[in-house]
């Protein structure tokens, strides 16, 4: 992952790939994507907390998890100053890239057109994240 951001959690890219693994360290430092309806988190609908499959800094809560129909697990909102938004212009398109804001690691996207009234629709991959269920 080329990023010259200094984030609160600092590893080298080796250090990354052995905590990591290859197909998490593909989504999470090198911005791969899960084929859609494949994530263990699609169609999951605990009540917990998810956070970054990185460096497990909570992301989300299941409270803001809903079904999109997009393949991949959607939120309308995420927890206050866990996420950089950065503007993605790969693939022909324009969109805006989330990532982890305490390490840096690619989540997946946001959009304007989700179903509540933030109006947000957090598309992030099932690998970037854990899931800790609430007690």
């Amino acid at each position: 992952m080329n990023n010259p951001k200094n984030y609160p959690i600092q590893k080298s890219e080796a250090e990354w790939r052995e905590e990591l693994g290859e197909k998490r360290y593909h989504i999470l430092r090198e911005k791969g994507t899960e084929f859609p309806r494949t994530g263990e988190y699609n169609l999951h609908f605990e009540n917990g907390t998810y956070t970054c499959g990185a460096c497990h800094t909570p992301l989300f809560t299941s409270d803001n998890k809903f079904q999109s129909n997009c393949g991949w697990p959607s939120f309308d909102d995420a927890l206050d100053g866990a996420i950089e938004y950065v503007k993605d212009t790969s693939h022909g398109m324009i969109r805006t890239e989330v990532l982890c804001a305490n390490c840096g690691s690619h989540l997946g996207h946001v959009f304007d057109d989700g179903p509540s009234e933030t109006g947000q629709r957090y598309c992030i991959n099932s690998l970037s994240m854990n899931f800790k269920k609430e007690d």
